[in-house]
């Protein structure tokens, strides 16, 4: 009895992964196609299906207006398919779109000005980003925040802050003439600019004193990536009461809030992708599905609906963001067609696009494959002892 209700355990913690990777995940890719799907039919498109998930039906029902909405087999992604789509990435049926009555042409996606066709795609990223700031002002309404002044209370020995010459008492005031007002701030800048030269100015025994420091390289986890290298100076916080404070905010400061750590999570993310197109970053920081599950899991364990919510918002983002990259197949890589057809004046022809959209699915193919590995490799890199 003790041996199977340990097995029964056991089950129930594996299953916190799965599920908690299905939440999180099929909320960031419903609000995300939603977006599509609520801009369309605003701009008087058809929609024919609305999916979570790819491949095989699994259940689903055929609205009013004839949209078929669907859980399929492969809990992925997902797709809006908008009348005189060929598939869910909206290729142009070009059969279809040849023989269409006035009537179809009028609700057909393709048929719609640039303009319209543009917000239907950029809706759907945009929806990302709207869902972080709805989470983040959410939880900061709900629990508030506790603000630390960036004030130092020890410096660790050996550190790069201890060889750029920071002080306990130390108070920053700015990083690269940017104004500090909590320590989260300097933390936010420091963690972003491993092995960047950082020029603070801090206040000490009431005198301004300007010191030169570089965060030190270090690897983590985080959502989003397999490992991903910070920067670290090796401060800590103070804690006298004095300089602790705890902020209730209202529902517009709660948004405002909300938008804030947003575009923070935004800048860190473009921050990391830039690093790596440079090569100052590897490439064995970008993680898959297998790393979110194993993080999900991780977050939901131990930390709770809170916590998991905050990963929504960080995937969100970063699924936000990554739909904006030029590739075609992406949105991004439709919104960069749209420019050349603004800037010619005339759509790129069918043969352009359609090689465009080969070569876009062979790099999302090989970033999918790349990323996986990166996520089987770190797997059992933890399974073995030599994990981080």
């Amino acid at each position: 009895m003790e041996s199977l209700s340990l097995l029964m355990g056991k089950l129930g913690g594996a299953l916190v992964y799965p599920l908690a990777f299905l939440f999180v995940l099929t909320i960031v890719v419903f609000v995300h196609e939603f977006g599509h799907f609520w801009v369309g039919r605003l701009c008087g498109v058809g929609v024919k299906a609305f999916s979570i998930g790819f491949g095989p039906e699994l259940w689903g029902w055929n609205d009013r207006q004839g949209t078929r909405w669907k859980i399929s087999a492969i809990p992925l992604g997902g797709y809006v398919k908008f009348v005189g789509d060929k598939n869910g990435a909206s290729a142009p049926d070009d059969e279809t779109l040849a023989v269409m009555s006035e009537e179809e042409r009028r609700v057909s996606f393709h048929h719609q000005k640039l303009w319209k066709r543009a917000a239907i795609v950029a809706a759907g990223p945009m929806a990302n980003f709207l869902l972080a700031i709805v989470i983040f002002a959410g939880l900061t309404y709900v629990t508030g925040r506790q603000v630390l002044l960036p004030r130092i209370e020890a410096v660790q020995p050996g550190s790069a802050a201890e060889a750029a010459g920071f002080q306990a008492g130390d108070l920053i005031l700015s990083i690269d003439g940017r104004r500090m007002t909590s320590f989260s701030d300097v933390q936010r800048i420091v963690s972003t600019s491993a092995g960047d030269s950082l020029t603070f100015l801090v206040d000490r025994d009431t005198r301004h004193v300007t010191i030169v420091a570089t965060p030190a390289v270090h690897e983590v986890e985080v959502p989003g990536f397999a490992k991903q290298r910070i920067g670290l100076l090796g401060l800590q916080a103070s804690r006298n009461p004095a300089d602790i404070s705890y902020v209730r905010y209202g529902l517009i400061e709660s948004l405002g809030q909300g938008a804030s750590e947003t575009w923070t999570i935004f800048e860190r993310t473009v921050n990391v992708v830039v690093r790596l197109v440079r090569g100052r970053e590897s490439p064995d920081q970008l993680s898959g599905p297998i790393g979110i599950m194993r993080v999900s899991g991780d977050v939901a364990a131990s930390g709770g609906f809170g916590p998991l919510m905050s990963l929504m918002a960080i995937l969100s983002v970063s699924i936000g963001l990554l739909n904006l990259f030029p590739v075609p197949l992406l949105d991004g890589g439709h919104l960069m067609f749209y420019a050349i057809e603004a800037l010619r004046g005339r759509p790129l022809s069918d043969r352009a696009q359609e090689i465009g959209f080969r070569i876009g699915l062979a790099l999302v193919l090989m970033l999918m494959l790349f990323s996986t590995w990166n996520d089987i490799v770190n797997l059992s890199a933890a399974f073995t002892g030599r994990g981080t």
